[in-house]
């Protein structure tokens, strides 16, 4: 008879938010913190354009704010809310790029499986707010352009209050909250492009490939010199802008040109860091402290009119579905693709880490701000009744988020305390913790 077939030890399952190696989380704290400052700068910003919205002088702000400069003949006599948007916002995206794609070629999320948890729960937080949105405003006064308003997340603002009521927060959950922040804005991009290119022009599309081909071809050879790349980035940038297309995506695609790691002749990609960490460097502190801070300048200033105001402003079932999509709709998203992730591949909770943290982390995410605003122009267009009462709702569905966000995790500041000390131990006196040395990578 045939010896009977014993089973075989049973596979590990998969653990969610599980610690990363030390390589990627140093890393990612020092993204945290370039991007807390950031989103300080974004706050102060948004703050003194309501303020001098809604004082006596603000047409003042107004004609600032729509002051022109520009050629003419290249279809850029611009405003400067103009300029902000489509330009200084193109340097956020083109951080934007670069970071999406360090996180899944060099970073923890090369893993299929741990990149499938950031992906699911971005893809649902975009979901469930669409159509969240989408039911409030069908038929009647209600208008369904607007249904992407809710789906983005503000990496900025979110970590700056991330750094006041949790910035013990567990490493794992941290890091999830950028990556996930990261690939909502490669899905917000993909949408503007999609569905808000209302008169697409193939001519200037298409040339725009050849500057940004060549682009591509001197950052593969590793040049720096700005005097060669930044007039092909110029030309990439006018040419999507005049295709029809918003111009951020200019920015996306020169950041996905840039190669993450540096190869040595007879291959192998593990030759040190190519130029995206380069460029992060040198460009991350001009999107944080200026490009986004500029565009919440511009874009934030909308004049309320007192508490009736306000509730005009919020009884439009545009700025209805928007709070809705951000205070409910995004962290019901998030946390059901999460859960769901869990369920139907069997993996468990990383024994640190609680279903609160993660519900507390989803709630968080539904701080939309630069991008929502963004998006609301492009839906309602700029300086329109709809688009004012769209920036009101952001503004008001963002600080909601906020603060109950901030409530959810401050409740758990105790034991992510406890958490970051036992993460901060080093017996061995290496400069790197104890329990980062267990872990592979």
């Amino acid at each position: 008879m045939s010896a009977q077939l014993q089973p075989g030890p049973a596979a590990p399952r998969q653990r969610l938010f599980s610690r990363g190696s030390w390589r990627e989380t140093t890393r990612i704290s020092d993204i945290l913190r370039k991007e807390t400052i950031g989103g300080a700068l974004l706050l102060l910003a948004a703050t003194a354009a309501l303020i001098w919205a809604n004082s006596p002088w603000a047409e003042h702000y107004a004609a600032l704010r729509d002051t022109r400069v520009g050629p003419a003949s290249l279809n850029l006599h611009l405003t400067l809310g103009t300029w902000a948007a489509d330009g200084l916002l193109a340097i956020f995206f083109f951080i934007a790029g670069l970071e999406l794609k360090r996180e899944f070629v060099d970073g923890d999320l090369r893993d299929p499986r741990r990149a499938a948890i950031p992906i699911a729960a971005a893809v649902g937080g975009v979901i469930v707010p669409a159509l969240l949105y989408t039911i409030v405003n069908l038929g009647g006064d209600g208008d369904t352009r607007g249904w992407a308003i809710p789906t983005a997340t503000d990496i900025a603002f979110a970590l700056a209050v991330l750094a006041v009521v949790g910035s013990a927060l567990p490493t794992a959950l941290r890091t999830f909250l950028l990556t996930l922040a990261v690939v909502d804005d490669l899905l917000a991009i993909t949408i503007i492009a999609i569905f808000y290119t209302s008169d697409l022009q193939a001519g200037p599309l298409l040339l725009a490939l050849i500057p940004l081909a060549l682009f591509a071809l001197l950052v593969q050879r590793r040049v720096r010199s700005w005097w060669l790349l930044l007039p092909l980035a110029a030309a990439t940038w006018v040419l999507v802008h005049e295709s029809g297309v918003h111009a951020t995506v200019a920015g996306v695609l020169l950041g996905f040109a840039v190669p993450v790691v540096r190869s040595h002749a007879a291959g192998g990609p593990d030759a040190g860091p190519g130029l995206a960490e380069h460029f992060e460097h040198r460009f991350r502190p001009l999107s944080a402290a200026f490009a986004v801070p500029v565009f919440a300048f511009f874009a934030a200033g909308v004049t309320v009119g007192g508490a009736s105001g306000l509730a005009d402003s919020l009884s439009d079932r545009v700025a209805v579905g928007i709070v809705l999509g951000l205070l409910l709709g995004k962290p019901a998203g998030i946390l059901a693709a999460t859960w769901l992730l869990a369920r139907f591949t069997r993996a468990d909770l990383d024994p640190d880490i609680g279903w609160v943290d993660v519900l507390g982390l989803s709630v968080l995410a539904g701080v939309g701000f630069t991008v929502s605003l963004l998006i609301g122009e492009l839906a309602f267009g700029a300086g329109s009744e709809r688009d004012e009462h769209a920036k009101v709702a952001v503004l008001v569905g963002s600080v909601l988020a906020a603060l109950v966000a901030g409530v959810f995790l401050r409740l758990r500041a105790r034991r992510y305390t406890l958490l970051a000390e036992q993460d901060a131990s080093d017996s061995d006196g290496d400069g790197i913790p104890d329990l980062y040395e267990t872990t592979p990578g």
